[in-house]
């Protein structure tokens, strides 16, 4: 069930909020035309292309950017958000100020963002919004009253340690099913318990003062506070010991699982699960998914055999650090300092209008979604995008037509999925509506819990019901494009459709080299090792030959080699299988955005633009799109947890494998990038 592949790792900050072009109404006197489409100033020219070529495209920008103190690394992508975000700024501060119309969206978003501004209130208010919750949190006598405590949440049902999503079933993609998954945890990801390397180690120490901290501003002495700071790791830590690791989530057969409601309770008698579903709501539904059953195995046993003061402390917890965003400066700071700096070694905070700003995109995200179209995305730019989708599928269409591995029978299913696969532009065409979010000026934390029912209503309301299939998974602001193998469909917000991505002035190597590069690599995950296995329409089922399957397998596990050789940060390997996906989207990304460049004017020609071909300029656009520099301890969080490779290897992993590279920059034997034809991966 929605297993999305998104181009960039969601939620990391500073990358996917809002995009905008030029308007009117926004303050454009520091972003002026643009005339320049390729950075040479960033280059490293001393470096041979053939040994690194993101090093000889961005070295110089990379030797001398400072990433800003408020973010975990710099690049075109943050680029891109903070100039943007600015934009955006006008919207809200606009709508904040307008009389607008009670109810209306410009009501809802302005006043959201108004109060999420109020700071006076919101630090007279310290931790009081969380006293009714934490009162029924103290009142609870047994596991079993947790639990419906848990599942009667409007705002969060389930806590942390419930997991779900509701979406299309695997097998069966016309309809909507609630599925549960592992949860539980606050680290990263189930190792972060148990390595023992001195990094890892500092982290959890860090983690059980954040959890001592936030217990000591609400009034509890530092010595209980410690005690219950531990109790809490070691509750988590058994925990962790049920979890798959993030390599494991990504096979979508090993992880689904339907399962009638009755059984589950005879299997997992602590949860009762006919009353926790009752109890949530949905008490018409007798069957569910279930992801990954061992947690929720684990869940079931442990639950008895833990001391009630534990399971109090740990839902307390729970429960200010998820909302510790939303209060006074002092929990504030305390999450921003174990998350922020321990966790991805940021240095300060965001300024606060750029977090509030985020927080309507999360919570009103059609709202401002619309506002935001209206005056920052104008439809020929829509136009524009769904000719190069259209341009990518034809070529695609061709390189399946002709591949030498694949047998007829197979071939005549992808071609009829690749047909048939959904294009989304911009923004959808029906916007999502908000009308029992009852938006209050002076009630920051209100707002969000109203935002958060709704958003709970939503899906609760799905589930068991048809898939509207225009329904989308980002909002139209998003920096950000994904590809859903279950709905058979691409989407490019309009938030991406923008310099350094795309810019109707620059030259067609550019603009394919950049855009064109993340539409190949979106289309190619509808085929890479997960999306392979849906059909033309999203099911999950096996529709290929035994042998094409085999060949196909074979054909990955020389990338899986490739990038398993790649290290950073002292020998931090990367993980073939946790990024296999990604790595052959970025493969059949620069595959068929070349081949549609070769198509167009520029791409027939030899005429160089600052001294360079245009298949040079081409190569030279997509490796600038992917500069980043990225801080040592986001990039240890993201080795682990994150399916994309470092941005190095994204530029380096795929021109190593691709032939009209090496004649473009006469790679030659010798070189460090350089593999004989033989031995390049090949799949699309």
């Amino acid at each position: 069930m929605r297993h999305t592949s998104c181009l960039l790792l969601a939620g990391l900050s500073a990358i996917a909020l809002t995009a905008c072009q030029k308007n009117k109404d926004a303050d454009t006197s520091s972003t002026p035309d643009r005339t320049v489409f390729f950075d040479k100033s960033g280059m490293d020219t001393t470096v041979r292309p053939g040994n690194d070529f993101f090093t000889y495209a961005n070295g110089d920008w990379m030797k001398n950017t400072k990433i800003p103190d408020d973010q975990t690394g710099w690049g075109s992508f943050n680029t891109l958000y903070d100039e943007n975000l600015k934009k955006t700024k006008v919207i809200l501060e606009k709508a904040a100020a307008a009389d607008a119309k009670a109810g209306s969206v410009e009501q809802k978003v302005g006043d959201f963002y108004a109060s999420g501004m109020d700071t006076a209130r919101i630090e007279s208010l310290g931790y009081e919004p969380l006293k009714p919750e934490l009162a029924r949190i103290a009142a609870l006598t047994d596991y079993k009253s947790a639990i419906n405590y848990l599942a009667a949440s409007k705002s969060d049902p389930g806590g942390r340690l419930i997991g779900f999503a509701v979406g299309s079933d695997d097998r069966q993609s016309s309809i909507n099913r609630i599925n549960f998954m592992q949860a539980g945890l606050s680290l990263p990801e189930k190792d972060y318990y148990t390595k023992t390397d001195s990094a890892t180690v500092a982290v959890r120490k860090a983690f059980v003062t954040y959890i001592a901290k936030l217990f000591t501003l609400t009034g509890v002495d530092p010595t209980s506070a410690k005690t219950k700071a531990d109790g809490i790791l070691a509750f988590e830590t058994m925990l962790a010991r049920s979890h798959k690791a993030p390599a494991d989530l990504r096979d979508p057969v090993a992880n689904y699982h339907k399962l009638a409601v009755a059984d589950l309770t005879r299997q997992q008698p602590s949860l009762d699960w006919r009353n926790l579903l009752n109890t949530m709501g949905l008490s018409k539904i007798d069957s569910v998914l279930m992801a990954q059953p061992e947690y929720y195995q684990a869940l079931s046993r442990s639950l008895p055999a833990t001391s009630m003061d534990e399971l109090k402390d740990y839902l307390t917890f729970t429960l200010i650090d998820g909302n510790a965003g939303l209060l006074s400066k002092p929990f504030r700071e305390a999450s921003f300092n174990f998350k922020g700096k321990t966790l991805y070694g940021q240095l300060k905070e965001p300024e606060r209008w750029k977090r509030v700003a985020d927080a309507v995109d999360g919570y009103l995200g059609d709202a401002l979604g619309q506002l935001w179209v209206k005056q920052y995305f104008p439809p020929e730019a829509k136009e524009r995008m769904l000719t190069l989708v259209d341009n990518l599928q034809k070529v695609y269409r061709e390189r399946i037509d002709k591949l030498d591995w694949m047998a007829p029978e197979t071939k005549k299913v992808a071609l009829v999925k690749l047909d048939k696969f959904l294009k989304k532009i911009g923004y959808p065409d029906k916007w999502k509506e908000y009308g029992d979010v009852n938006v209050k000026r002076d009630d920051y934390f209100g707002n969000v819990q109203q935002a958060r029912a709704h958003h709970t209503k939503e899906d609760f309301d799905k589930v068991n019901q048809p898939v509207d299939r225009a329904d989308w998974l980002m909002t139209a602001p998003t920096v950000n494009a994904y590809a859903n193998p279950s709905n058979n469909e691409v989407v490019f917000p309009a938030g991406i459709l923008q310099f350094p991505f795309f810019d109707k002035d620059a030259d067609d190597a550019i603009n394919y080299g950049a855009i064109g590069m993340v539409i190949g690599h979106e289309m190619t995950h509808l085929f890479d090792d997960q999306g392979r296995q849906y059909d033309e329409n999203g099911n999950l089922r096996d529709w290929w030959t035994k042998q094409d399957a085999q060949r196909f397998t074979t054909k990955t596990q020389a990338v899986v080699k490739q990038y398993d050789g790649y290290s950073i940060l002292n020998n931090m390997h990367v993980n073939g299988r946790l990024t296999l996906g990604e790595n052959l989207a970025d493969l059949g990304g620069i595959t068929l955005a070349y081949q549609a460049f070769k198509l167009t004017k520029q791409g027939q020609s030899n005429e160089k633009i600052d001294g360079f071909t245009p298949d040079q300029r081409f190569f030279l656009g997509f490796a600038q799109v992917w500069r980043v520099k990225v801080r040592d301890e986001s990039e240890r969080v993201r080795i682990t947890t994150d399916p994309h490779s470092p941005a190095k290897f994204r530029v380096n992993g795929p021109l190593a494998n691709f032939e009209p590279f090496y004649k473009a920059f006469n790679v030659q034997p010798g070189d460090k990038l350089y593999k004989p034809e033989v031995d390049q991966a090949k799949v699309w």
